[in-house]
């Protein structure tokens, strides 16, 4: 009988011991939410603290310290929403874990917005609205606070719901909407909102055909060859000497916040020679790592990690130098209305606005970026490293264009327009390329002919970019903006009535 009680009760012991397994993962997960959101709270009070101290003795330093905040929340946001653009295809890929490329990600952003973010930031600060015609400074600074808070927000829910939205688009449309709200409509400088929009269009396709182009090259000269193990030896460091080559060449030509200036023309060489001492120190690397691997596919995975990694720190610096603008624009334009007056020149952006964005971005994304690196990296189409490579690279470079010439490009937009050009260049290669056929037809396997479309779902789900997911993200980019300028209108409307 003692034994049958025992029996019986063992059962109940292990279900109690269950229940207090769950019980303590459940109270893991919640405090490891509520520590972020603390860490995210800190961080606020640190920037409001940083601001006030730098800002004593200008008028309104309240209100400087409050936008400080607004601009660290915003930053937090765009690390959270936009990491997806930097390392989702090389996680989707499975060439870094989540962490490493955290990591990764976080060291390049503030690297990118400390050294060649100002020029952008300037453009959002005064290039968006003309803030000579509002009526006074601390109507301005109204203005760009709710530029911000509404930005903020919208990519917050955005965020919360999985969805890979533009940051920029946010921005922008916020600091349309406050401004035209503030001072009426011919406050905003349409000619400069023509040029971004036109960038926007343009970006995501320039992104994806360069994306194409570069897995076009690497298939013609690498994959398909009958001897992938040498061919790669031949062009991947190559590739690595052009990336090199093109970041410093970028760097020479004023990728640096001004502190080092060369015209394109001077900038070039410095980038050719950079390029070649790379390709020099890359190719005895590269050849170590394809010893002893078998001449197929898999292990060009393997030698393209080395590229893929690079990228996505290149990628990471470009997305730094380009949309910390879009946290600290908008403080920079309050900090130097408040101090020199809504008539001033432009001046040169404090290096306390800029570690505040660029820190605050990469905090996001450590705190709360893994979220949406699954959509980018793995649910539009499936992909290996060399075609991660292909979209980091094209990215990065479209980026750092935009970077050059001031320009608040989307790096959603082109990050998400190169990983569609891959998908879709795969669509038209699988179909339509003799060297593949001729490749495959060499090794003895049959190539089935064309099946006729079985339905419509069928054909569908045979497709390797997944159409269903184009216009999912494509519908968010078109309502941000003006949910965002819409937002931005209504909190200005709310914080004059409060204040004035």
């Amino acid at each position: 009988m003692a034994n049958s009680q025992v029996q019986l009760r063992k059962p109940t012991l292990d279900k109690d011991l269950e229940k207090l397994t769950f019980t303590e993962q459940a109270t893991h997960f919640v405090l490891r939410s509520w520590t972020g959101v603390g860490i995210s709270l800190v961080f606020l009070l640190i920037a409001m603290a940083v601001a006030g101290s730098f800002a004593i003795g200008t008028p309104g330093v309240l209100v400087i310290a409050v936008t400080a905040a607004l601009a660290a929340y915003m930053a937090m946001n765009i690390g959270a929403n936009d990491v997806t653009n930097n390392v989702g295809a090389a996680v989707g890929a499975r060439a870094m874990s989540m962490g490493v490329a955290l990591v990764i990600a976080a060291i390049f952003e503030i690297a990118g917005a400390l050294l060649a973010g100002q020029g952008v930031a300037e453009t959002v600060a005064s290039g968006i609205i003309d803030r000579s015609i509002f009526p006074n400074p601390e109507t301005f600074a109204w203005a760009m606070m709710a530029a911000l808070v509404s930005a903020a927000l919208w990519i917050n829910i955005a965020t919360l719901a999985n969805a890979p939205i533009s940051t920029t688009h946010a921005i922008i449309g916020g600091v349309i909407g406050a401004g035209a709200a503030a001072s009426g409509f011919e406050s905003v400088q349409w000619d400069s909102i023509a040029l971004i929009v036109v960038s926007w269009t343009v970006s995501p396709i320039l992104g994806g055909v360069i994306a194409a182009a570069f897995l076009y090259f690497i298939k013609e000269t690498i994959i398909y060859r009958d001897d992938k193990i040498a061919a790669a030896k031949t062009w991947v460091p190559v590739l690595v000497a052009l990336m090199a080559g093109t970041f410093a060449a970028f760097l020479a030509n004023g990728g640096t916040n001004g502190f080092y200036t060369l015209p394109l023309a001077e900038a070039m060489p410095i980038g050719l020679g950079v390029g070649l001492l790379v390709y020099f120190l890359t190719r005895p690397v590269i050849r170590r790592h394809a010893e002893g691997l078998d001449n197929r596919n898999q292990s060009l995975r393997t030698l393209f990690r080395i590229p893929l990694i690079c990228s996505a720190a290149l990628l990471s610096f470009a997305h730094g130098a380009n949309d910390v603008s879009n946290a600290v624009g908008p403080l920079y334009g309050v900090v130097s209305a408040l101090r020199s007056g809504l008539h001033a020149g432009a001046t040169a952006i404090p290096l306390w606005v800029m570690v505040i964005g660029a820190f605050g971005i990469s905090l996001g994304l450590l705190l709360f970026g893994p979220r949406l690196i699954r959509i980018v990296g793995s649910e539009i189409t499936k992909l290996n490293p060399m075609r991660a490579f292909c979209v980091a690279l094209s990215s990065a470079v479209a980026v750092l264009t935009a970077s050059v010439f001031a320009i608040p490009v989307s790096s959603t937009h082109i990050a998400v327009g190169a990983v569609f050009g891959v998908g879709l260049f795969r669509e038209w290669y699988t179909r339509n390329s003799r060297r593949r056929i001729d490749y495959i037809r060499a090794r003895g396997n049959r190539i089935a002919p064309e099946e006729p479309p079985a339905n419509p779902e069928e054909t569908s789900r045979r497709y390797l970019v997944r159409r269903s997911h184009f216009m999912t993200i494509v519908s968010a980019w078109i309502v941000t903006l003006p949910v965002s300028a819409a937002l931005s209108a209504l909190v200005f409307l709310a914080l004059n009535a409060l204040f004035n």
